[in-house]
């Protein structure tokens, strides 16, 4: 995979714990819909992170970063791009890419995992502007989801998405999903064997997940995720 140097154009909060980061390297960087990128960190510390962006927007790099007190993964990243002002980076990497073959398609977005899930939506509404996709995306509560008013709205442009909000902990008045966030698909499909899946989250819920979509006909061929090449 290619290693190239970007310059930080900005870092910008998103929530209270998630960093919007923007890149710019030297020339377009070659990627699919979905995949990510190692940022390198010195000798052979290399960290993933979902690139956000779409690959026909690829004259820039975007990334989504959680990072609480807690996460030192994540914020010695933050601290290295804001300390030297670029930041080599290699990709793209991964093998679940946006890989369209005609079905409809249902993305499922844990936390962060969103960034994954926001590329691969941005490309299919571009390529394939009448397939059906819905994305899932589960939080805590609503603030958690930090595209919110930017997803519906981009539902009521286009005909063919559908975007379903899913939070744990609902606040008054909340008229969407509440619960786990694969749970809200299977009941909203409780057949999947005609559908595409592409999800990103803690590797835990991709594990379940994957069990509970077997179960209402989802084949390994159709669901997509970086998790599934280590689980």
């Amino acid at each position: 995979m290619s290693e190239f140097q970007c310059k930080v154009t900005a870092i910008t909060p998103l929530t209270e714990v998630v960093y919007k980061v923007e890149l710019t390297p030297a020339q377009p960087v070659d990627f699919k819909a979905g995949q990510y990128i190692m940022v390198h960190m010195g000798g052979k510390d290399k960290r993933p992170f979902s690139i956000a962006n779409p690959a026909y927007d690829n004259g820039r790099i975007e990334l989504h970063i959680g990072a609480d007190e807690k996460n030192a993964y994540a914020t010695e990243v933050l601290d290295k791009m804001r300390n030297e002002g670029e930041v080599t980076l290699s990709g793209g990497h991964g093998e679940a890419s946006l890989q369209s073959d005609g079905s409809d398609m249902i993305l499922i977005a844990g936390g962060t995992g969103f960034s994954y899930t926001w590329s691969i939506l941005q490309q299919a509404l571009k390529d394939h502007a009448t397939t059906p996709v819905t994305l899932y995306w589960g939080g805590r509560n609503q603030s958690d989801l930090y595209l919110f008013d930017e997803l519906t709205a981009l539902a009521a442009k286009h005909d063919n998405f559908t975007f379903a909000p899913v939070v744990e902990f609902p606040e008054e008045g909340w008229q969407g999903k509440t619960g786990w966030v694969h749970k809200a698909v299977m009941t909203d499909y409780p057949d999947l064997s005609d559908k595409q899946v592409y999800i990103a989250g803690r590797f835990e819920m991709a594990k379940v997940a994957r069990d509970d979509f077997a179960a209402c006909g989802l084949s390994t061929g159709k669901l997509f995720g970086d998790a599934y090449a280590f689980i």
